[in-house]
């Protein structure tokens, strides 16, 4: 038992200091990510996804478990493996677990011992969840947006390398979002010395392997890092449209020259031209794709500057194709918010796999939030950043009670965002979001049963 305390402020003599207010909890609004899950009955979504390999003889923790802990600890804003220790003593996080909070080394003997297959399975869980929100949404389109980004690495850990565009020892993963629900669809850990391109053609295809048969028009946008000739024959393959950035190369812009238009031209006034190209295809690629051309002089300049977007879309005008390209800007804000909001890029483990679990845990842990977004979220909070959403939601003052068999969470009456929590709660437990659970059911079995034909598919060749 603690030892209890009564102090008087010296400052103010008025003021009495004493810790006998009872069981308080820090992060109330926990509850509400708790009460999200059920509904969805998320809990059977794990079984149905994630098969970990569990050789212990005796345990206290089941591995489902431990990763619903590690997803609870992220959307709360714990990153911290050595959180675990002080949320131990958080009784919001014991009722948000319905169990006993496992302790730091438990989590990283977890995170350290993960293996290929339970790392696909995870995958599995990634797709399941956005694949669910896209379904609740009901989208006709899927825009699916490719990139790579960084992640930092310090000392010696596997597979660690040097990369010249951001020149810095790293790795260098690959993601593909939902630029219409926000959801990250796909992400795979690569070395740090890894091009943008290298790998992307299978990565893509896994990506969109789950919407085979679907009804959905998916279209691939990408920089000029995924320029790559295997991309072009995966989108026709999977009968998808793609908008892609072309660097630019000496035949592009010989030919962009020559069709520039001379007349009567204000030099002091900007000028843009645009022109199609539905010849080019040069040796690497199977066939010719449609290039858009805009060249863009400045006022006051002599010279055009050129930009090259290839794509299959033919029913577009070249100022739509461009627009439809500029808006895959958006990925970025998604890219800073699942890292800085919810550590993807956390590397503190020393081996490969782990970090790459670390990665989609996080990937998992942000969908999750994406489709409360989505779904049950008050219009005032469906575009804000995670750090809002604890500040106002989240992060609640409540002091805990236990009476007649009952846990009463008494919330703080001063808490400025009260109608936000009750809005969220109500939404969450209106009778609608209970039927989506045999959707979510559906979509699981359906993603799992592709993804682990997959897996077995891997297996088998890389044993052969």
């Amino acid at each position: 038992m603690s030892t209890l305390h009564h102090e008087k402020l010296l400052f103010n003599d008025q003021i009495n200091i004493s810790n006998d207010g009872g069981e308080l909890a820090n992060d109330a609004g926990t509850l509400l990510i708790a009460e999200f899950l059920h509904q969805i009955h998320f809990d059977q979504l794990l079984e149905d996804n994630l098969h970990f390999k569990d050789d212990r003889k005796y345990c206290t923790f089941p591995l489902n478990n431990l990763f619903k802990q590690l997803l609870l600890q992220l959307l709360a804003g714990y990153c911290q493996d050595q959180s675990a220790n002080t949320l131990s003593h958080a009784v919001d996080f014991k009722l948000v677990l319905s169990q006993a909070v496992a302790s730091q080394p438990t989590l990283s003997r977890f995170i350290n011992h993960i293996s290929a297959s339970g790392l696909f399975s995870v995958k599995s869980l990634l797709g399941s969840v956005a694949h669910f929100v896209l379904g609740q949404l009901n989208q006709h389109q899927l825009i699916l947006d490719l990139d790579s980004t960084h992640a930092d690495t310090f000392g010696d850990q596997e597979k660690s390398a040097y990369n010249g565009h951001y020149q810095t020892n790293g790795y260098h993963p690959l993601l593909a979002f939902d630029a219409l629900s926000g959801c990250l669809l796909n992400a795979q850990l690569r070395p740090g010395n890894r091009y943008t391109s290298q790998g992307a053609t299978k990565f893509l295809l896994r990506s969109l392997r789950a919407y085979d048969g679907s009804s959905l028009d998916v279209l691939v946008r990408g920089d000029s890092g995924f320029a790559a000739p295997g991309i072009y024959h995966a989108c026709d393959k999977k009968q998808a449209k793609f908008v892609i950035r072309l660097k630019a190369n000496y035949q592009l812009q010989s030919r962009a020259e020559h069709l520039i238009q001379v007349g009567d031209q204000d030099f002091t006034e900007a000028e843009v031209q645009w022109h199609v190209l539905r010849d080019y295809c040069p040796q690497s690629w199977s066939r010719p794709y449609r290039v858009i051309i805009k060249s863009t002089r400045p006022a006051g300049n002599f010279l055009f500057d050129h930009e090259f977007i290839v794509t299959n879309l033919e029913e577009l005008s070249g100022p739509q194709v461009f627009a439809l390209y500029h808006q895959r800007g958006s990925m970025e804000d998604l890219i800073k918010e699942v890292k800085r909001g919810f550590h993807f890029d956390k590397t503190d483990s020393s081996s490969f796999e782990a970090n790459e679990f670390r990665m989609l845990v996080a990937g998992v842990a942000y969908n999750i939030l994406q489709a409360m977004k989505n779904l049950v979220l008050p219009t005032k909070l469906k575009h804000a950043q995670v750090g809002t959403i604890r500040f106002k939601l989240l992060h609640v003052a409540a002091k805990v009670t236990h009476h007649a068999r009952q846990v009463w969470v008494h919330l703080s009456q001063t808490n400025v965002f009260a109608k936000l929590f009750w809005q969220t709660l109500f939404k969450i437990q209106k009778p609608s979001i209970v039927k989506l659970s045999a959707t979510l059911m559906a979509y699981s079995y359906n993603w799992s049963r592709k993804l682990n034909q997959l897996w077995h598919n891997i297996r088998w060749t890389t044993i052969a």
